[in-house]
C-alpha cells in the first residue's frame, strides 16, 4: 500500500511540474516555428505583381516610417587625407528634422564614382557604429582605440570601408539607432545592453518597430548616397557582416536603386533560428532584426529573394554558432527563386570553414564581386 501511495505521489508531482512549465527553450509551450510561408514566390505567376505584395506587407509590418527628409544636402564637420581617398565626417538629414553623423569616403580623382553603403554589425558592441567599418574621424583616442580593437576581432584588422575606398568606391558608413553617436548619454555612446529591449517596446507603442526604423535609415543612405554628383546613381552597393549583412539584404529587398548587395553571416531559415539553444531565442538583441509577425506571411529567404534579379552574394561560416543550422536550405530557396528568373549567374553563395568573422579572403571575394557588378 506504501508503495502504490508513493508512486501515485510522484506521478501527481510529475503532471504539475509538466503543466508548471509552460516556457520551454525561452518559448510558449505547444506552440512551434512556422514551416508554412503563403507569400513566399511559388515558382509561378507574375514576379513582379509578387515582389510588389510581398514589399508592402514588410513595409505595413515594419510600421510607420519615420518622415521624409527635407534635403539631401550634407554638413562637412571634418576632412582628412587618406591614401587615395579623401575621409569626412559629416552630418546630413535622414529624416525631417532628425541629422544624423556619418563618414563619408570619396576618391581621389575625377568622379562620378560607383558607390557602398557599410553597414555595421551588432555584437552587443554600441559606443561604436560606423567606426567598425571606416577609421575613426576626428574622434577621441578612445573611440580610435576601441575601433581598432574591434576590427582587429572581427575583421583581420582591416577597416573595410577604407579599404573599398582604396579601389575607387564612394563609401558611406551611418550609425544605427543605439550605436555610436545615435544612443544614450551625453556623446551618444552609452547604451546599455538592455536599452534595446526597451528601445523595441517604445517603438510598438509609437505605431512602429526597431528593425523598421533601423531599415527605413538604411534606405534613406542609399537615397542620399544616389542624390550626390560625384556617385554613380546606378552603381550603389551594399555590404555588411552579422546585422550588417542582415540590414543589407533588408535593404536591398526594399530598394531598386541597390544594383548589388553582399550579406556576410546573418542568414538562416525561422525555423532553424527557433531550435533549441539558438542565440536567436535569448531575445535582446533580435529585435533589431526581427520584423514582428513576419513568419506568418514569408521567411528569411523569401524576403532576400525580393532583391532578385539583381547581383546578390551571400557569404556564411561553416562554424558559426549563431547559425549552425538551416543556412544551406535557405541559400539553395533563393537560389530556387534567381533560376525562376533566368538570374542564375546573380546569385552567388559561400560557405567558409570559419566562425561568425569577416575575414580577408571573405573581403576580397565581396571585392571580385563588387567588381564584377559595379564597373561599369
Amino acid at each position: 500500500m506504501k508503495r502504490l501511495f508513493t508512486i501515485v505521489i510522484a506521478t501527481l508531482l510529475a503532471v504539475a511540474t509538466l503543466s508548471a512549465q509552460e516556457v520551454v527553450d525561452r518559448l510558449p509551450r505547444g506552440w512551434q516555428p512556422q514551416t508554412s510561408f503563403p507569400m513566399a514566390w511559388s515558382g509561378e505567376g507574375d514576379f513582379e505583381a509578387w515582389r510588389t505584395a510581398a514589399r508592402e506587407k514588410i513595409v505595413e509590418l515594419m510600421g510607420l516610417a519615420p518622415t521624409e527628409p527635407t534635403s539631401t544636402s550634407y554638413r562637412t564637420l571634418a576632412s582628412e587625407r587618406r591614401d587615395g581617398y579623401t575621409a569626412h565626417k559629416i552630418e546630413f538629414e535622414i529624416s525631417r528634422n532628425n541629422f544624423v553623423r556619418a563618414y563619408l569616403l570619396v576618391p581621389d580623382g575625377e568622379g562620378p564614382f560607383p558607390a557602398l553603403v557599410a553597414l555595421h554589425d551588432h555584437g552587443a558592441k554600441f559606443s561604436i557604429g560606423k567606426e567598425k567599418m571606416i577609421r575613426p574621424i576626428a574622434e577621441s583616442p578612445e573611440v580610435v582605440a576601441e575601433a581598432e580593437e574591434w576590427v582587429k576581432k572581427n575583421y583581420d584588422g582591416i577597416f573595410t570601408g577604407d579599404w573599398f575606398a582604396s579601389q575607387g568606391y564612394v563609401v558611406l558608413a551611418i550609425d544605427a539607432l543605439m550605436w555610436g553617436n545615435r544612443g544614450e548619454g551625453e556623446d551618444g555612446r552609452q547604451t546599455r545592453y538592455d536599452t534595446q529591449q526597451a528601445v523595441a517596446s517604445n517603438c510598438l507603442k509609437l505605431g512602429t518597430t526597431l528593425v523598421g526604423i533601423i531599415t527605413w535609415d538604411d534606405l534613406r543612405s542609399i537615397d542620399f548616397l544616389a542624390a550626390q554628383e560625384f556617385v554613380v546613381a546606378d552603381r550603389i552597393g551594399l555590404y555588411g557582416h552579422s546585422m550588417g549583412g542582415h540590414r543589407a539584404w533588408m535593404a536591398a529587398a526594399l530598394s531598386d536603386k541597390v544594383r548589388a548587395v553582399a550579406s556576410v553571416c546573418w542568414m538562416a531559415t525561422s525555423e532553424a533560428l527557433l531550435q533549441s539553444g539558438n542565440n536567436e531565442l535569448k531575445g535582446g538583441s533580435a529585435f533589431s532584426m526581427q520584423i514582428p509577425m513576419v513568419s506568418r506571411w514569408l521567411d528569411n529567404p523569401d524576403i532576400a529573394s525580393l532583391a532578385c534579379p539583381r547581383a546578390a552574394l551571400f557569404i556564411s561560416g561553416t562554424e558559426d554558432k549563431l547559425f549552425p543550422a538551416g543556412v544551406r536550405e535557405a541559400y539553395e530557396k533563393m537560389a530556387l527563386v534567381w533560376q525562376s528568373q533566368g538570374a542564375e549567374e546573380m546569385f552567388h553563395y559561400s560557405l567558409y570553414p570559419s566562425p561568425h568573422y569577416f575575414g580577408t579572403q571573405m573581403q576580397q571575394e565581396v571585392a571580385d564581386f563588387f567588381a564584377r557588378h559595379l564597373s561599369k
